[in-house]
C-alpha cells in the first residue's frame, strides 16, 4: 500500500492550495478517502470524507465551505481543494482510506504572512 501526498507549502492567509493523494496497492475504488490533518501539540482531526464513488462528501465545520474534497478513480488520487486558508490551517495533512490503517509520509501546509 502506497499514499503519496503532495501539493502543501507556505500559502499567505487567504489563498489557496490544491492538496494530491496518489493512492496505489489496495482497491481504491471500494473505499471511502479521508483527509486528515495534525497541528503541532494537536491531535491528528478529520478533515473530509468522500464516498466511494464521490457522490457523498462530509466536512470538519472549522473547514466547511472553503475545503472541498473530490476523487477521480481512474487516476486513483484524491484531492483536497483549500480556499480562504487561515493561520489556524497550519498542519501536515494526510490522506487515508477510510477503515484502513494506512497512512503515507503527509504533506505541510503552512499558512502565515
Amino acid at each position: 500500500v502506497q499514499l503519496v501526498e503532495s501539493g502543501g507549502g507556505l500559502v499567505q492567509p487567504g489563498g489557496s492550495l490544491r492538496l494530491s493523494c496518489a493512492a496505489s496497492g489496495f482497491p481504491f475504488n471500494n473505499y471511502a478517502m479521508t483527509w486528515y490533518r495534525q497541528a503541532p501539540g494537536k491531535e491528528r482531526e478529520l478533515v473530509a470524507v468522500i464516498s466511494s464513488a464521490g457522490d457523498s462528501k462530509d466536512y470538519a465545520d472549522s473547514v466547511k465551505g472553503r475545503f472541498t474534497i473530490s476523487r477521480d478513480n481512474v487516476k486513483n488520487t484524491v484531492y483536497l481543494q483549500m480556499n480562504s486558508l487561515k493561520p489556524e490551517d497550519t498542519a501536515v495533512y494526510y490522506c487515508k482510506p477510510a477503515r484502513k490503517d494506512y497512512w503515507g509520509q503527509g504533506t505541510q501546509v503552512t499558512v502565515s504572512s
